[in-house]
């Protein structure tokens, strides 16, 4: 995931308080208050620049995991371009998943393909609580024993298990 530094600014050009915990509506809501200050058409002379960018920063803060990323880039973390890392044992259980995955795929057992779609749609659950918390940890400045790096791993391992999910949706 890239963080580009046109949508770094996303939560500011929408005038939002950088925060992982923002609904839907919100987003909208934040949008829809600046979209007609810059919207081409209703500005006299207005550039298209202006909207293509608070448009690019509706679309970063829509997406979790987008927005989790541009709030990490903002407190100073690693981009998953620098770090790579996952938590510990987590590599292992994946390669445990996939193969029963696989294996399950190979016999076109639709309900065990089912059930892996579970486990996996239940660890994502379980690796996006712990970014919102250990984000908001950060944001409130509360101590929680763990850095900006333990976020990254368990940002790397959410994409991780969204592959996982795609593939599983590819069967």
């Amino acid at each position: 995931m890239r963080v580009s530094s046109g949508v770094a600014d996303a939560f500011d050009l929408l005038g939002l308080e950088a925060r992982f915990d923002l609904t839907p509506e919100r987003v909208r809501a934040a949008y829809l208050a600046r979209a007609g200050a810059v919207h081409p058409d209703a500005v006299p002379g207005g550039e298209d620049g202006a909207a293509a960018a608070l448009n690019a920063a509706k679309t970063a803060v829509s997406d979790p995991e987008t927005r989790a990323n541009l709030l990490l880039a903002r407190l100073g973390g690693a981009s998953s371009d620098v770090s790579r890392a996952l938590p510990d044992g987590f590599l292992m259980k994946m390669m445990e998943a996939r193969e029963g995955m696989e294996e399950a795929a190979s016999r076109r057992d639709g309900a065990a393909i089912e059930r892996w779609r579970g486990w996996a749609e239940r660890e994502r659950d379980g690796h996006i609580a712990r970014v919102g918390a250990l984000l908001e940890a950060a944001r409130l400045g509360k101590p929680t024993g763990v850095g900006l790096s333990e976020v990254r791993q368990e940002l790397n391992a959410w994409r991780y298990i969204e592959r996982m999910l795609e593939q599983i949706g590819e069967l």
